[in-house]
């Protein structure tokens, strides 16, 4: 979990992070986080480790708290191609599939589009 907090600290689209949960134990690794962007919208961060199981959730939303995209792998869209991964652009009515993502490319894709 340590090496999420620093991609959270070190890139580039990040103005600030602040840990709102974090646990770091020989069975169970959690990070919750709030991260300030650059361009004044928020990503947060919800990641669950296990050794049986892996959960995410990086809720990105603009400074008004529009959701902008959200990747997530709650098991409640069976439909989907790349059940349980999915992600809500825009609105949470309108889900794509989406494969198992990681915090690495969320930052990749979120510093890409401020950036631009």
């Amino acid at each position: 979990m340590y090496h999420l907090l620093d991609l959270l600290q070190h890139s580039a689209a990040v103005r600030r992070v602040q840990i709102i949960h974090f646990v770091d134990e020989e069975d169970v690794q959690l990070l919750h986080a709030r991260a300030e962007l650059t361009d004044d919208s928020v990503l947060f961060v919800r990641e669950l480790a296990t050794a049986d199981d892996s959960k995410y959730a990086y809720h990105w939303q603009d400074a008004r708290g529009a959701l902008i995209c959200r990747w997530d792998n709650a098991p409640h869209h069976r439909r989907m191609t790349t059940f349980p991964h999915h992600k809500h652009i825009g609105s949470k009515n309108r889900i794509e599939p989406s494969v198992g993502i990681l915090l690495e490319r969320v930052l990749a894709e979120i510093e890409k589009r401020i950036s631009s």
